[in-house]
């Protein structure tokens, strides 16, 4: 089984590739593998189309996804929005049914904005939402900070953990529940 980790920040070592690494890492102790793919300045940089297709195919391959961001204005960053706005416009159908999470990073405060924006993606997606022991999110203004945020580590590693138990409970529940079948969407419109 496999997670892939998206790092919407614009640093591709900074604080959320530090929190996606302490999930990655909780992952791979449960015999999980975990990629992180570092997208936020590839997209800052325009790089966009070329980061969706690849994507695009680690989702396909995935189990499991985590998309992480730092807080931008009390909101994910710019380029994580944009380059969730395309990948579900491309690949939108092979989101269906996978466990996902959310990861958010700041100095002082606006985290769990973050997470609602990034949450509402795999609402609408019949995305299983894996949560921690407290809200998916570290503090801090380097790395290091992070790193310091005792609660915030274990809330990472806890969601690593809690990725993994839910992938292996699909994986086994697989050989005696079947999948829901989905449906087309009714699209209805207000103005009539």
């Amino acid at each position: 089984m496999k997670v892939v980790l998206f790092n919407g920040s614009r640093k591709n070592d900074g604080c959320t590739f530090t929190a996606l690494k302490l999930v990655a890492e909780a992952l791979k102790a449960e015999g999980i593998e975990a990629e992180i793919m570092n997208v936020g300045r590839r997209i800052f940089n325009g790089e966009i189309e070329s980061v969706v297709n690849e994507a695009a195919v680690k989702v396909q391959e995935a189990e499991g996804v985590v998309f992480g961001s730092p807080v931008y204005w009390a909101s994910p960053s710019g380029e994580l929005v944009m380059f969730m706005d395309r990948l579900w416009a491309a690949a939108g159908a092979d989101f269906r049914f996978k466990p996902a999470a959310s990861v958010s990073t700041c100095r002082r405060a606006g985290n769990t904005a973050t997470l609602d924006v990034i949450n509402k993606y795999f609402a609408y997606s019949a995305m299983p939402i894996v949560t921690s022991c407290y809200w998916n999110e570290v503090h801090g203004k380097t790395p290091e900070d992070v790193l310091k945020d005792e609660e915030g580590v274990q809330t990472m590693t806890m969601l690593g953990k809690n990725m993994a138990w839910i992938l292996k409970s699909i994986e086994a529940g697989k050989k005696t529940v079947k999948q829901p079948e989905w449906v087309e969407k009714v699209m209805t419109s207000f103005i009539r």
